[in-house]
This record gives C-alpha cells, structure tokens and sequence, in this order.
C-alpha cells in the first residue's frame, strides 16, 4: 500500500509515441523536439495527460511503461504539482512481464480503484508508399498490433478485475481510436489497427460480465489528432489547428467516466473535434 493511503490509478502506457523523444516523433521529424513551450499537460499525449489529472484528483498514480526512462520528466512533473505517484516497467508482449508488474503495483501501491489502457504502437506507420495492402503486412507487425490491442487488455483485466468484482467497484477505461468501430484500409503512414476492433468487442464484453458486479468499463474512442510535441508539428496540424485534440480535455472525459453515478454509466464515449465529422 502507498504511504500516503491515497486510491491508485493506473495508466497503462502513461508515455506517448508523439512526446519530443518518442519514436512517432522522431520517425515523422527525423530527431526529437523541444517541448518547454507546450503545457505541461500536453508533453506526453493522453497517457501524461490523464496521469496528471488523477493525480491532481487525490489519486496515487502508477505509470506503466516498458522502459521506466521514458516516464520520468513525467512522474517529476507530476511530484512537482504536488501529487504522488512511481513508474513500473510493463512490457504488454510479454505475460511475465505483466505478471511482475501487477505483483510490483499491488505491494508497493495497491489494489487499482481505476485502470486506463492506453497502450498504443506505431507498427505499420515505417511501411513506404505501396505497401499499404495486407500482403505486404509483416507477420511481426501483425503479433505486435495483437499483442497490444487484443491480447494486452486481455491480461491486464484478469490482473486487475477479481479485485474489483470483489470490491463490488471499480473503473477499467480504454483508450481507442475510430479504426475501433470498423475495418478500414491502411494507408501509407498508418498503423496496423485492424486489432482495434478486438480491443472495442473486449470492452463490450467485460461490460456485460462486470456491470452487474458494480465495475464501469468503457471504451474510449480518441477520433482525431491528440496534441503533442510530435502532432503540432506536422504540416496538418500546423495548417488547421483546430483538428487537434486537446488531451488534457480529453483526460477530464475519463475522470468524468471513472466518477459517473452508477445510476447512468456510459460504456462509450466517442471524442470528436468540432471541424471534423465523427467517424463511424
């Protein structure tokens, strides 16, 4: 148990792939960015943002990430505003790996009031024009994409969700995107996302196994372009400014979910920019 006492959030994948040094950053740009003009709720995408706000709510926060480097300047920041919280190493391919990181979190912080899945990956988005069809798909790509979107969740919930049932409460959030509600063509410079899909199904599934033993799931879906270091710096973003997601909004949409009434949960909720049509 944490000394402060304090109810435990955890974010998986709390890093983002577009922070100044992440790998979408510097693929896109060829090097890392600068980040000290941008706020600090906007350094490290949805992951940063939502870690941040727990914390700021009384929360003790446990950020996962597969090398704990990637996660410090955020957990500094997050003791810098006063809040509490360490980073854990989880490596979602590997179920050992997951193992050890649940047993690290429950001795040293505690059993998880809230979960936040956020775990993405950038496997597809380095496939140069014309290798958009499936053929081309390495199965390497494909086991990543499933192990991160299908497989991960899977693991994750059984670690957290007895407890929960057994608490008669608790909150398991996804954080998804729109290639979740239906198949779509990967074009050049995007991920592999078919095994979206699996992950949103897996949140259907666990509402209707876990609601009646009072735990709120719920899946996430991100439709846009998150701000970050690595975003604001595209040629998109830069040209309609508008179309970027404000992810320090979007880590008050979960704080909102995991605090619903139990009287009228959402089990999805679907975050559009106001310029751009809702995907569907």
């Amino acid at each position: 148990m944490n000394s402060s006492k304090k109810p435990v959030a955890v974010i998986i994948g709390a890093t983002s792939k577009w922070q100044s040094d992440g790998r979408n950053t510097k693929l896109a740009h060829g090097t890392e960015l600068d980040d000290q003009d941008l706020p600090v709720g906007m350094r490290w995408g949805i992951g940063g943002a939502v870690a941040q706000k727990f914390a700021q709510e009384g929360y003790f926060v446990v950020m996962t990430t597969r090398t704990a480097a990637n996660a410090a300047a955020l957990e500094a920041a997050i003791k810098d505003q006063g809040g509490d919280g360490m980073v854990v190493e989880l490596d979602l391919v590997s179920e050992s790996s997951i193992s050890t990181a649940f047993e690290t979190i429950r001795r040293k912080a505690g059993a998880p009031e809230i979960l936040v899945y956020n775990a993405g990956y950038l496997e597809g988005r380095d496939l140069p024009p014309g290798k958009e069809l499936l053929e081309h798909i390495p199965i390497e790509m494909f086991d990543t994409a499933q192990h991160i979107a299908s497989r991960g969740p899977f693991l994750v919930a059984k670690e957290v969700l007895p407890t929960m049932r057994e608490k008669g409460e608790g909150s398991f959030l996804i954080s998804n995107n729109n290639f979740s509600l239906r198949g779509r063509q990967r074009k050049t410079g995007e991920s592999l996302y078919y095994p979206r899909v699996m992950m949103r199904t897996l949140a259907q599934v666990l509402t209707e196994e876990y609601s009646e033993h009072g735990v709120h799931v719920a899946n996430v879906v991100i439709d846009g372009l998150i701000d970050s270091p690595g975003t604001r710096a595209l040629p998109k973003a830069q040209e309609n400014p508008d179309i970027v997601m404000n992810p320090i909004k979007i880590a008050e949409a979960f704080y909102y979910l995991h605090t619903q009434d139990r009287s009228c949960w959402t089990h999805e909720l679907q975050l559009t920019p106001f310029p751009t049509n809702p995907a569907f």
